[in-house]
């Protein structure tokens, strides 16, 4: 599952695409909007723009890398444009591996490439009626 999605992410079935009975681990990660920025603004919602062709070629060459890196995996990764209010999910990504170790690191490695270098666009629109579009960081 490799998506770039409008609707509200359903992060309980991103988590079930990735479960096999080969994988004794499975790790998810959420990222949901937060009420205040890195600057400590308050922030009202975030607006978020993709390329989503190229995205989901992103994500799946991210997939690829985590195999080459860890082994035996099965990843998911979808990613939230529009409009999104806070506590909103904005991304969600599962990792299924024989073994914790490899999941959870394969996770992390994940968000962070994603983060990094996803045609994913964010911009911050805060309580005093201003905006903002942000770099992602990983």
């Amino acid at each position: 599952m490799l998506l770039v999605v409008r609707d509200p992410i359903d992060v309980e079935a991103i988590a079930e695409s990735v479960r096999a009975p080969g994988y004794g681990g499975v790790v998810t990660f959420v990222g949901l909007v937060r009420e205040r920025a890195d600057d400590g603004r308050d922030v009202d919602g975030l607006s978020y723009e993709a390329h989503a062709a190229m995205a989901v070629e992103r994500f799946q060459r991210i997939a690829d890398g985590l195999r080459e890196r860890y082994g035996q995996l099965e990843v998911a990764i979808v990613h939230r444009e529009g409009e999104l209010r806070v506590g909103e999910v904005a991304v969600a990504v599962a990792v299924a591996a024989p073994h914790r170790r490899e999941a959870f690191a394969a996770c992390a490695d994940a968000i962070d490439e994603l983060k990094r270098d996803a045609p994913i666009w964010k911009k911050e629109h805060y309580r005093d009626g201003s905006e903002r579009w942000r770099e992602n960081a990983p």
